[in-house]
């Protein structure tokens, strides 16, 4: 493919993506004419072949293929509303792998929405990388809250480990701290934390806070009382996440969150340098 075609095709993409309640969309019209079809109803095909494509992999189409309607010039200097299609990146993506792979524009388009569709799922992968890192991160900060607030109340570090442990025994529905690391493939060197997914390290900090608050609201004191305070806690937080349907100990372990963090950071550092070049 010419390089001043792959110019061309690029530029025409990208002017014509525009905004749709707030999502990325591009219109089915537009794209029709940019892929080259002159008509709409053999148009219309591919993208029902797109829709079924979406269905196939689970996805609902109507997210990625929105009816909508355009408005169009008349020759009198008039306007009408003809029907069309907002779609988003994805949409455009099946298309393009529905299409007439002949067509140049069409073969432009197969990469050009995959590189684009890639790196949309790269940022969204990130942004969650960097939620479970800030996740544990609070975590981390409400436990040392708590060891400070109990260990002037009687506890020592030994009880604090075992009150710990109790509160995940609540929490994962009898697994102690060790057999949800078995259970998980966690080494027992490591926290438990660290492969935890986010929802679950947040479930452990809310449940932290709460007895963190308890301990000064009821002045609880000793072992025995913040044991009980902690594990009525934790049962609480497990109450709300069965009623959505979610049990702790069945969601699957992550990536470790210290190889997480490394490679943001590394992938920061990258970046830093490129800039710095420029």
């Amino acid at each position: 493919m010419k390089r001043e075609l792959i110019e061309d095709l690029f530029l025409k993409f990208e002017n014509a993506s525009h905004l749709y309640k707030d999502i990325e969309c591009w219109s089915a019209r537009d794209l029709q004419e940019i892929l080259n079809y002159t008509k709409w109803d053999n148009f219309l095909k591919v993208i029902e072949k797109a829709k079924k494509a979406c269905e196939n992999v689970g996805e609902d189409s109507k997210n990625h293929f929105a009816d909508i309607g355009k408005m169009v010039l008349l020759g009198s200097g008039s306007e009408r509303e003809i029907s069309d299609i907002a779609l988003t990146r994805y949409g455009c993506y099946l298309i393009a792998q529905n299409g007439d792979s002949s067509k140049p524009e069409i073969a432009f388009a197969q990469t050009y929405f995959a590189v684009q569709t890639r790196k949309q799922e790269i940022i969204e992968k990130r942004l969650l990388d960097v939620e479970r890192i800030t996740a544990r991160e609070k975590l981390s900060k409400a436990e040392k809250k708590l060891s400070g607030i109990i260990y002037e109340r009687g506890v020592d570090d030994k009880s604090f480990s075992i009150i710990r442990s109790k509160g995940d025994q609540a929490l994962f529905g009898g697994y102690t701290t060790n057999e949800m690391k078995k259970k998980m493939g966690v080494p027992q060197s490591r926290p438990l934390a660290d492969f935890l997914p986010t929802l679950t390290i947040k479930a452990k900090d809310f449940a932290t806070e709460l007895t963190s608050h308890n301990v000064v609201e009821k002045d609880l004191n000793g072992d025995s009382q913040i044991t009980n305070e902690h594990i009525e806690n934790n049962l609480a937080v497990r109450k709300m996440l069965g009623e959505r349907g979610i049990k702790p100990e069945s969601l699957p372990a992550l990536e470790d969150i210290k190889k997480v963090q490394r490679k943001l950071e590394g992938e920061e550092k990258k970046i830093l340098k490129q800039t710095k070049k420029k």
